[in-house]
């Protein structure tokens, strides 16, 4: 069961336009202590204005943690890494990507979450990376994501949480001296709404992002909207969803339109027949690249996050969420997802998916059948994909 905590003030950030000032507002005004995790981290105009204040904070004296995704921010140069050592960043990267032509079973297990904490006072959870979220060909609008803005009792999970990370990384790459104790901090109410820190590991943590996800399924009685860049859930999943579907909920899934990673884009499109055949409403959005990982149901419960629903983020990679029990937050997030549909996506109809041409299909299913491959060389079995 996903544990909640109450007295939160949790605030929906959509794209980058909102996310990054108010993280580097955040950064620039921290006073002890700062950790930022991300799977990318570019040194385009966005990263520069992090990177600037993350050099700012350490100079000032403010203990200063940065991790980076070996393969995710592998085109960092090594010149970016150095000046923010100099100015006393701290920086370690998540499993170094060193074989870069070999496949095995830890290359895919990677740090997918992007998580900032400032003073342990206000938490930034969610799936934008630091990198410029217009900055791709072809596209003049922004990639379309979200982050949320935590203030509130919830900050303890979180905190524990990228101490833990923190603290393991050291010890795994023998830099021990930078890894501090664990201590308990106090956190004051900053609001009414109560919410839930989920994560994904390989340790105790694998199911937990995907099991608050359908426990919500399981439970909706109106609606479920589902916003997800890369969407190739497990069998166990697909069935909720369609049992959902027979008992008459609404179930609409917001997927990416644009073609960004041929495999995964063509993989999900496999499983269209079988959702629209079970009343599934699917809408691809077009007008950029959808990078959302999102849900909401029955206008009460929603999560924001790094996850995908796909083998790679609920199988492999480390995740973060925060799922949030609040109406107000619930109605803001689903008249946002409402708004992305009506003039960003286009409906895919059963009928309109029959008529399909052949090739199209085929590629969809030889799609499916190379990611499965894939997790299969990875280490991961029929059975663990299928569910």
């Amino acid at each position: 069961m996903t544990r909640f905590v109450e007295g939160n003030q949790i605030k929906l950030l959509c794209n980058g336009t909102e996310f990054f000032p108010a993280l580097k507002a955040a950064i620039d005004s921290a006073k002890r202590e700062i950790y930022l995790e991300t799977y990318i981290f570019e040194d385009d105009i966005t990263g520069k204005k992090i990177s600037d204040a993350l050099k700012r904070a350490a100079r000032r004296g403010v203990t200063t943690h940065l991790m980076l995704d070996g393969f995710g921010s592998l085109s960092l140069q090594r010149t970016i890494l150095d000046d923010l050592l100099e100015a006393g960043v701290q920086v370690l990267i998540y499993r170094p990507e060193r074989d870069f032509f070999r496949l095995h079973r830890n290359r895919l297990r990677r740090l997918h979450r992007k998580i900032a904490l400032i003073d342990t006072q206000t938490a930034f959870v969610g799936g934008i990376n630091i990198v410029d979220d217009r900055d791709m060909p072809g596209q003049t609008s922004p990639r379309f994501d979200y982050a949320v803005q935590v203030q509130g009792p919830l900050l303890q999970d979180i905190y524990a949480s990228v101490k833990r990370l923190w603290g393991l990384v050291s010890w795994s790459q023998l830099k021990l001296h930078r890894h501090s104790r664990l201590r308990r901090i106090v956190t004051r109410v900053a609001g009414n709404m109560s919410a839930a820190f989920v994560i994904r590991d390989n340790i105790g943590h694998r199911r937990d992002i995907e099991n608050a996800y359908l426990e919500a399924i399981n439970q909706a009685k109106v609606e479920i909207v589902l916003a997800n860049a890369y969407f190739l859930p497990r069998r166990n999943f697909r069935r909720a969803l369609i049992r959902a579907s027979a008992r008459g909920v609404r179930v609409v899934l917001l997927l990416q339109g644009r073609v960004e990673y041929v495999l995964l884009h063509y993989a999900t499109r496999a499983l269209y027949g079988v959702f629209l055949d079970s009343g599934i409403e699917i809408y691809e959005y077009h007008e950029s690249f959808l990078h959302a990982k999102v849900g909401t149901i029955d206008g009460e419960w929603s999560t924001v996050g790094s996850s995908n629903i796909d083998p790679f983020s609920l199988l492999l990679a480390r995740e973060a969420n925060v799922v949030v029990r609040d109406v107000g937050f619930a109605v803001q997030l689903r008249a946002s997802l409402e708004h992305a549909m009506e003039k960003g996506a286009r409906v895919m109809t059963a009928e309109a998916w029959k008529h399909q041409p052949i090739h199209n299909r085929l590629l969809s299913w030889l799609s499916y059948a190379a990611v499965r491959l894939l997790m299969g060389v990875a280490g991961y079995g029929r059975n663990r994909i299928q569910g």
